[in-house]
């Protein structure tokens, strides 16, 4: 998720200070991927070095307000119409940790899976309960209410696909350990020697 281009998008509308930037992202998805507001203005820092966004004076509190400059519309413009890539998968933690969990020794790979199973049907449990709490996204006309449902859409799709896949992972290591060779018997010292003698 780029920082840079919500907070871009979000000066379409109209200057803002960092702040209100913050308020504003979390609001419209839900508070989901809460922002420091530090790394707003840090951003905001660099759009304007990279001239992406210009300061627009200071509202009646004396916040610095920004403004989106042309080429800052270009930015969002261009970034609504990109696909997000796949190319370059994120760095998922859970399948690193599954992946070296099954390579070092001594892991109890079976309660790895386990734990994650459970925390994450507790997660879509949670998800589950804010949906029926929420409004109901197909008799809604507010804008920033269907924003929302489709960002606890968007979790709840990936827990339950997380889900699947650790129950994949789980038979996959059924399978393996089916289809391991049994280790052969070490030859008995008494063997070795009488070998040896021979």
């Amino acid at each position: 998720m780029t920082v840079k281009n919500a907070l871009l998008a979000l000066l379409e509308q109209g200057p803002m200070y960092g702040y209100q930037l913050r308020t504003e992202f979390e609001r419209r998805t839900g508070a989901t991927w809460p922002l420091n507001v530090g790394q707003v203005y840090t951003t905001l820092t660099r759009l304007e070095r990279d001239g992406l966004v210009a300061e627009d004076g200071a509202d009646t509190e004396g916040h610095v307000v920004y403004r989106v400059t042309d080429a800052g519309r270009d930015e969002v413009a261009a970034w609504f119409t990109t696909p997000v890539a796949r190319t370059q998968p994120p760095r998922d933690e859970l399948a690193i940790k599954l992946a070296l969990a099954v390579t070092v020794p001594g892991v109890d790979v079976g309660s790895v899976i386990q734990q994650q199973r459970s925390a994450t049907m507790a997660a879509l449990q949670d998800y589950t309960r804010l949906k029926r709490r929420g409004p109901d996204p197909a008799s809604t006309q507010e804008p920033h209410d269907l924003a929302w449902s489709l960002v606890l859409d968007s979790l709840v799709f990936a827990a339950e696909a997380e889900v699947r896949w650790l129950d994949h992972c789980e038979t996959r290591l059924r399978r393996a350990q089916l289809e391991r060779p049994a280790p052969s018997p070490a030859a008995s010292p008494a063997t070795a020697s009488e070998e040896t003698v021979r």
